[in-house]
């Protein structure tokens, strides 16, 4: 190996509290890599390319749990409909709606993270916290059979301020509270929090994270 996977992943693992998951990045970078993850006991992945995603699955174990973490277009929830295990930044209503559409006809259940825009930073996507309830509170989610709300996403700014960092994370886990009281009270499956990458995930665990996106840290810099 060129990059001491299996080092990196024990080192990133021994730093998770109990209760939150480790979705291992691993776009841009080679099916061996993740082969070697899945030695050590590692089973949930993260991928953000539909074709990068199709070839892998193909390649590697089934029982892997793909998550779908970047930006989705409609037109390609079709081709991953059949097998992702979760999908982690649904912007929108339309993008839920098109997602209910695929998996029924998959036959399927898809779990499915609702992502916020809380940075300042213009590049991410995601509904400001206005925007997602307004998608709550009309409602058609709830007719929704083949789609499963599990709880929020978020990517904090791209800053070296740590105290910027965690008031985000924090705004994102209290906005998460909101929404568990009023939408999922009852509602065991949403409780996921999925904050928290290679340079900011310690911070994340402090505010709440249960699931933390950590690619760079495991695998090294991407192969593109």
């Amino acid at each position: 190996m060129e990059y001491d996977v299996k080092g990196n992943l024990k080192d990133v693992l021994s730093t998770l509290p109990d209760g939150v998951r480790l979705v291992a990045v691993s776009k841009f970078h080679p099916a061996e890599y993740i082969e070697e993850a899945y030695r050590e006991g590692q089973r949930i992945f993260g991928e953000s390319h539909e074709q990068e995603l199709s070839r892998k699955v193909k390649e590697l174990p089934e029982d892997i749990q793909w998550h779908f973490i970047g930006h989705l277009q409609t037109n390609k929830v079709k081709y991953i409909a059949p097998y992702i295990s979760m999908i982690e930044a649904v912007d929108s209503l339309k993008l839920l709606k098109e997602i209910q559409k695929q998996a029924e006809k998959s036959g399927r259940v898809i779990d499915v993270l609702l992502e916020l825009h809380i940075a300042e930073e213009e590049t991410k996507y995601g509904l400001t916290p206005d925007a997602c309830r307004q998608l709550l509170d009309n409602g058609e989610w709830e007719q929704m059979k083949n789609v499963r709300i599990c709880g929020l996403m978020m990517m904090a700014s791209n800053v070296d301020d740590e105290n910027q960092i965690r008031n985000e994370f924090t705004t994102a886990k209290l906005f998460f509270d909101e929404v568990k009281q009023k939408y999922f009270a009852d509602a065991e499956y949403f409780c996921e929090r999925s904050w928290g990458m290679s340079d900011d995930y310690p911070i994340a665990i402090e505010c709440g994270s249960t699931m933390v996106r950590v690619g760079t840290r495991i695998f090294g810099p991407r192969v593109y």
